[in-house]
């Protein structure tokens, strides 16, 4: 294998594991292919959106040189913008909620990125971003936009995101040759979901795509908000994304708090994935599929982003 130049060039290309031990310890029917994007080298599958959208603002003249680049984040995001901006010489402001884990911060500070931390509303639980925590840190990036000048990459409503990710879907389908019949993904900003999803599609319409939301938070389920502070880090906003085209969505799944803690420790402990919330909400997703309407078939899913970045959470 030849040497990279940069490391923006390690992004993508990830492994897929076909889940053994999972399958033994939770007697399902059926295979669990799940994409190691935690394995990318900021440590999740945003790294992919984060270049995607940079570079696409390069080649439109939008994103010039010496201009900041700012985004609103979760953390996955704003650590993938944080490195493909050291890597290019960009710099980077990234806004984000207080309720994200620390270690989120300090990463994207160890890759020269400044970050501000925007106070939770009275309503929401610390630690946990609520969608009114979200649109709190949405007004304060827009204030920011308009003080320096700089480039917002906004991932949110920015079509490169999902247009990143059909390349994971096309990654999915050659390593599966083919044989896979259902694909779950927790909606956080949704790029993901249809990108996949779209992609996977394109090679066979006949595979069922499945939105997973938080119970008690489930938009596109289309359930009565009522858990808004759902303890799930990195999506189930309970609002509509701009990034999710809902024509591919063939089925809703929620998953509980408890449920997606317990399996996101059970990836560590049988496969040896150290992972986060959201990938415990695919795989608990994918079980469920597989003890039910989708039993005997093989699943994919996407391990979003590496268990590192959750050590001061519950999580573990």
């Amino acid at each position: 294998m030849k040497p990279i130049s940069s490391i923006t060039q390690a992004v993508g290309g990830t492994f897929l594991l076909q889940m053994h031990r999972l399958k033994r310890a939770y007697g399902y029917e059926g295979d669990i292919f799940a994409k190691l994007e935690h394995m990318s080298p900021g440590f999740s599958k945003k790294d992919r959106i984060a270049l995607s959208m940079i570079e696409e603002a390069e080649l439109r003249g939008e994103l010039k040189p010496g201009m900041p680049v700012i985004e609103t984040t979760s953390g996955n995001t704003g650590i993938g913008v944080a490195m493909v901006c050291a890597a290019k010489g960009y710099r980077f402001i990234c806004v984000m909620s207080r309720g994200n884990s620390p270690e989120r911060v300090k990463m994207i500070e160890s890759f020269g990125g400044e970050v501000v931390l925007v106070d939770q509303s009275p309503n929401s639980t610390k630690g946990l971003v609520s969608g009114e925590d979200l649109c709190m840190v949405l007004d304060a990036t827009k204030r920011i936009v308009k003080e320096t000048g700089g480039f917002y990459l906004d991932q949110f409503n920015n079509r490169d995101n999902a247009k990143a990710q059909e390349l994971m879907g096309e990654e999915i389908w050659q390593q599966t040759h083919g044989e896979i019949g259902a694909f779950a993904d927790f909606i956080g900003t949704g790029g993901t979901f249809t990108g996949v999803s779209k992609r996977l599609k394109f090679h066979n319409p006949q595979i069922k795509c499945y939105a997973v939301e938080p119970e008690g938070c489930a938009y596109y389920a289309g359930e009565d908000i009522i858990r808004p502070g759902h303890r799930i880090q990195g999506g189930g906003y309970g609002r509509h994304q701009l990034n999710v085209d809902k024509s591919l969505i063939d089925g809703c799944i929620t998953v509980c708090d408890d449920t997606v803690v317990t399996m996101t420790r059970d990836l560590a402990k049988y496969e040896g994935i150290f992972a986060g919330f959201s990938s415990g909400a695919n795989a608990a997703a994918a079980v469920r599929l597989l003890q039910g309407p989708e039993k005997g078939k093989k699943i994919a899913i996407v391990i979003n982003d590496c268990g590192l970045k959750y050590i001061s959470a519950e999580l573990f």
